[in-house]
């Protein structure tokens, strides 16, 4: 038996470049099957995910292009055996930034499109056969826009008075990927690679993205170093690509580097550092050891160990402390 999982996101038809580097990059990372199996395991409650073995996913190169999408395809697909059977998941990467009220007929499409090709590539006669059942097809979007997910959540919704019919109406479901919407402790308590860059797709501004990357040091510590690595290539091209030309070359060159978690966390906390005693000769002057106490609370909130503040600051260890039980 056969099943086909869809994962689709992306809908304005003509994507700005950016959104276009953004799909992919994602593409980049779920084309490794252990980043593909964590976005299952770590988002999807469904039984089945558990019994999928990475040893068994296959990548298989085919893409699906419709008529009406052009540009849009079907990136990645997968083949894996659960239970004996054989099973499909079609994977669309497109990253979903704006809602798109016809997603639902959008995706019937796709789906429609991918049967189309499972009947005609069907071998002889088999596919006329009273046993032949087409494989079902769960489509997924995977939407990183700053506004809620209003658009409907099934086929039956963009039907008008769908409710007169009942079972006549053709009907299903899709699941939302949500990345805006996942809670910043949910996505730092997962503790692998798609966590982290759920987590730090969250963030826009330059001085968001340095304090949390600073915050993901230990998650990054105990991934693999091959994990590190696609990280690392992520973040360099979305993220830093994202940024303006000052603030870009001064993350690239953190992550250049940064060949180990641990330098990478040095790097982050020094740049942390300089930016917020920029701010504060910028601003109203404050006593020498108030601006070193102010910097400290900035620092330790940034998640930095206390000897490292201790090194940026000039405080001692015991001041320190004392600030943090004061807090």
């Amino acid at each position: 038996m056969e099943y086909c999982w869809v994962l689709e996101p992306d809908s304005e038809y003509n994507v700005i470049s950016f959104n276009n580097k953004h799909d992919k990059g994602y593409k980049y990372l779920f084309s490794t099957k252990r980043v593909f199996l964590q976005l299952l395991k770590s988002f999807l409650r469904q039984s089945w995910v558990h019994k999928i073995d990475e040893s068994s996913l296959e990548r298989i190169d085919k893409s699906f292009i419709l008529q009406d999408f052009k540009g849009k395809e079907a990136d990645i697909i997968y083949k894996v055996r659960i239970d004996e059977n054989e099973v499909f998941f079609y994977i669309l990467l497109e990253l979903q930034s704006t809602v798109d009220y016809q997603m639902p007929y959008r995706l019937l499409q796709y789906m429609l499109e991918i049967w189309r090709t499972i009947l005609k590539d069907t071998e002889g006669k088999a596919n006329k056969r009273k046993d032949f059942k087409l494989p079902p097809i769960i489509p997924c979007v995977l939407y990183n826009g700053r506004y809620n997910w209003t658009a409907p959540l099934s086929f039956k919704e963009i039907v008008v008075a769908n409710e007169l019919f009942g079972d006549n109406i053709l009907n299903f479901n899709y699941m939302l990927f949500d990345i805006a919407r996942y809670s910043e402790e949910g996505l730092l308590k997962l503790g692998n690679l798609i966590g982290a860059v759920f987590y730090i797709d969250q963030k826009e501004q330059f001085n968001e993205v340095l304090m949390s990357l600073r915050k993901l040091a230990d998650i990054l510590k105990s991934i693999s170093k091959e994990d590190f690595q696609i990280f690392k290539t992520w973040l360099k091209n979305i993220i830093v690509y994202a940024l303006p030309k000052e603030q870009a070359e001064e993350l690239e060159n953190v992550i250049d580097k940064s060949e180990e978690v641990e330098e990478m966390e040095y790097a982050l906390g020094l740049s942390i550092y300089n930016k917020l005693k920029e701010a504060e000769q910028k601003g109203e002057q404050k006593g020498r050891l108030e601006g070193k106490l102010d910097v400290a609370k900035k620092l330790l909130a940034a998640g930095m160990p206390i000897e490292q503040v201790g090194m940026f600051t000039e405080l001692s260890v015991e001041e320190i402390q004392k600030l943090i039980d004061k807090n």
